[in-house]
């Protein structure tokens, strides 16, 4: 019974830990363009709003770039 609290706590910490990285939200639907990405550059565009950006190579989009009104 004494387990309990800690474990609820640890649980807590691990999703905020692996929340705090990402403001991706649902709306974004990034899709790699392949036939326009270099080799030194990946290029991305999300399917729902149509934003735009490109990455290192090995990095995924993780902020959504939707316009705000």
């Amino acid at each position: 019974m004494a387990l309990f609290p800690i474990v609820i706590v640890a649980v807590l910490i691990g999703m905020w830990l692996s929340r705090r990285g990402s403001t991706l939200t649902r709306d974004c639907r990034w899709r790699e363009e392949r036939a326009t990405g270099g080799a030194t550059t990946r290029h991305f565009r999300c399917a729902a709003c149509g934003a735009e950006c490109d990455t290192a190579p090995g990095k995924d989009p993780r902020a959504c770039l939707r316009a705000r009104d």
